[in-house]
């Protein structure tokens, strides 16, 4: 496969769709340096992008968070996602909308002179974590806890934010594991690197209540089949140690969808039947 930097097709960028190798900035674009980005992360199912809307809407939201605004309306970054597509005859796709502080009169901390950018990509992507979708993914402890809210913005979906989870995910795959379970800045369970995480007991379900992490939408889209499904949910904190009396583990996330997961650090885990079937109901849910 291509770099992702010299392949065919097209980008839309700032309002129009440029080929794909032309899609390019300036050395000096304040988000290189100061991580002035939001970004989202979605998939096409058969012509259709899953909760496109509430994506569209996350990143304008992001944006303000990070006192961004976006000079694009909902309407007009789903017609930019609709144009990609189209561009590039996907139907089964990952896509990819990006907005940032670009070049222009500041080049230090403070940028409100510089323009605001925006771009919209789409290629064609698997399972985020390939055959660990069927088995099961082991997953490392990382070293690095999410931040205190009080020191980011984390309901924003921001670039800066995942430099942590990078340096996690790559001491993982140093391992031999496929993601890191991260915890938040007071002990308690919080993530994967790109993915929120659900325990089961007993036939109900835990996941770490989102004061410190993104409040992923695929996660709210499971917590609601969950419920659909008459499965008792609990939104709680998650100690350490009560990982020993969970039986099954899975992740959520528009990237890694439904991953059930078989192992985090000396804790393991069975891929068991209700994993399987919220696997299998997102699987028809993202298709209807």
């Amino acid at each position: 496969m291509a770099g992702y930097d010299d392949r065919d097709g097209n980008i839309w960028m700032d309002g129009q769709l440029v080929e794909w190798r032309d899609a390019k900035v300036h050395i000096l674009t304040h988000a290189l340096h100061y991580a002035s980005s939001v970004f989202e992360g979605e998939r096409c199912y058969n012509g259709k992008i899953f909760k496109s809307v509430e994506h569209s809407e996350r990143l304008r939201k992001s944006g303000e968070l990070l006192d961004m605004p976006l000079p694009y309306s909902v309407a007009e970054i789903e017609a930019a996602k609709e144009a990609v597509l189209k561009a590039n005859g996907l139907t089964n796709a990952y896509v990819r909308a990006l907005a940032w502080r670009g070049a222009g009169e500041d080049m230090g901390v403070a940028s409100k002179r510089n323009p605001i950018r925006m771009a919209v990509a789409a290629w064609e992507w698997g399972n985020y974590y390939g055959d660990a979708k069927m088995k099961g993914a082991k997953l490392d402890i990382a070293k690095w806890r999410r931040p205190d809210p009080a020191t980011i913005p984390h309901a924003a979906k921001a670039a800066g934010l995942y430099m942590i989870c990078t340096m996690s995910k790559h001491a993982a795959e140093a391992k031999g594991c496929s993601d890191a379970m991260m915890f938040d800045y007071r002990g308690y369970v919080a993530e994967a690197t790109g993915a929120n995480i659900f325990f089961v007991k007993d036939g109900e379900v835990f996941t770490p209540i989102p004061d410190a992490i993104l409040n992923g939408i695929t996660r709210q889209t499971v917590i609601g089949m969950l419920k659909d499904m008459g499965v008792k949910v609990h939104e709680v904190r998650i100690n350490p140690g009560d990982l020993e009396g969970f039986q099954q583990c899975f992740l959520t996330g528009t990237a890694a969808e439904i991953t059930p997961v078989g192992q985090i650090g000396d804790y393991t885990f069975e891929v068991g039947e209700l994993t399987r079937r919220v696997a299998t109901d997102y699987e028809k849910l993202v298709r209807a």
